[in-house]
């Protein structure tokens, strides 16, 4: 897919952070673009946004309140969407959520909670949309993490949504090639959204160490990548030098990550007493 102009884009968590910017990015390219989110006022005020980007009178822009972590929601909701829009050209899974915590005090409930809304998440909205676009094929982004191929200190719960991510498209993807749907994973670094300052609040000492001279990545530098990305077909979209790297040196070279990720570790801790 090398034009979005005219095509429908379903975007869910795209009331914030990567989830608009791509949106806005989608709308400025003449796509019509539905965004989901918890939120109504959160979502109506994104929708203003979106909406201002666009370039021709045709497109339709809209926003639907829909939990991805519940079931009954995102059958809901998305039923009421096809109904109304149609099947989405393109599909980008964009709700998440991180609360870094040594793993001794991540509770049960928040790797439940966490789970549903990462994996679980994007499970419920591709069951309910790829019968409908494998009648016309498209293309499918899950938003993962770099920590969805780099286990890192402090995201036990999160870590482990985040492979999941990646495990699933690589099946999904060789699923829905005869269909002609591409399915893609986007592991952005770090990056400056809401969802990143309240993950700064609950990290480790040894978790910040680690990321500590990690560039932070802009929400609209990521979104250009997600977005050249698919134009590419690319299956992982690693936004950034420093992330592409980091993949790199993690799949030929791993001794090299671990010993820099644990100096880190062991300078935190030594701080600490």
């Amino acid at each position: 897919m090398k034009d979005f102009r005219d095509k429908l884009v379903y975007i869910t968590g795209g009331s914030s952070g990567i989830g608009l910017a791509t949106a806005r990015l989608m709308a400025a390219g003449g796509a019509s673009v539905i965004i989901f989110g918890r939120r109504q006022q959160v979502l109506d005020e994104a929708l203003r946004q979106i909406q201002s980007c666009g370039i021709s009178a045709g497109q339709k822009f809209a926003g639907r309140s829909m939990d991805v972590s519940k079931r009954e929601s995102v059958e809901s909701v998305l039923s009421s969407a096809l109904a109304e829009f149609g099947a989405p050209d393109v599909l980008i899974n964009c709700a998440g959520r991180a609360y870094p915590r040594y793993f001794e005090e991540i509770t049960y409930q928040q790797l439940d909670d966490t789970m549903k809304t990462n994996f679980y998440g994007i499970w419920n909205a591709c069951s309910v949309l790829v019968p409908h676009m494998k009648l016309k094929g498209g293309a499918i982004v899950n938003v993962s993490s770099m920590v969805g191929f780099l286990g890192v200190f402090g995201y036990c719960d999160y870590a482990a949504s985040k492979f999941a991510i990646v495990g699933f498209s690589e099946s999904l993807k060789s699923e829905l090639k005869k269909y002609n749907i591409t399915v893609s994973v986007l592991c952005p670094p770090d990056t400056d959204t809401p969802g990143f300052a309240t993950e700064n609040l609950t990290k480790p000492a040894e978790t910040r160490a680690i990321s500590a001279s990690a560039r932070v990545m802009s929400s609209d530098a990521v979104a250009k990548e997600l977005i050249a990305g698919i134009r590419k077909n690319t299956f992982m979209i690693i936004p950034g030098f420093d992330g592409k790297l980091t993949y790199f040196v993690k799949r030929h070279l791993p001794f090299i990550i671990d010993r820099v990720m644990g100096a880190a570790i062991n300078k935190a801790q030594q701080r600490q007493g």
